[in-house]
């Protein structure tokens, strides 16, 4: 339901600002890197690859049957993705705006971030 209510979202706001008659590109797609892929392709019998070919292929189909007005179906698999992030990354390294350091905290993997004990013990996670 949560891919699908932004997405729906995000639709309406293109449908919208090309009624205004401004140039429009919409990009979606799947990001295919985390733990929860490799733990749901493992669930499954399958491989993280095959996995995220599913997935990718129902968003695709439930785009189409929702009429989504996407331009670009982007997939962070893709090569061109990837050189692109690669691009990106080597940028923002250069100019300083990030830096490697270590971080110590606790991975929650439903959402994709480190939590400190604070946020734990305050939100009731496990």
């Amino acid at each position: 339901m949560g891919s699908a209510y932004s997405t729906i979202a995000a639709d309406a706001i293109a449908r919208f600002q090309r009624l205004l008659g401004k140039k429009v590109i919409f990009i979606t797609g799947t990001d295919e890197h985390c733990e929860k892929i490799a733990t749901a392709a493992m669930a499954q019998g399958s491989t993280p690859p095959d996995h995220c070919y599913l997935i990718s292929q129902a968003y695709r189909t439930l785009w189409k049957d929702l009429d989504i007005s996407y331009d670009k179906f982007i997939r962070t698999t893709d090569s061109k993705h990837q050189a692109i992030v690669k691009e990106f990354y080597s940028r923002v390294l250069a100019n300083g705006d990030i830096y490697r350091a270590d971080y110590e905290g606790i991975y929650c993997v439903s959402c994709e971030e480190y939590k400190d004990e604070k946020e734990l013990l305050e939100n009731n996670w496990e």
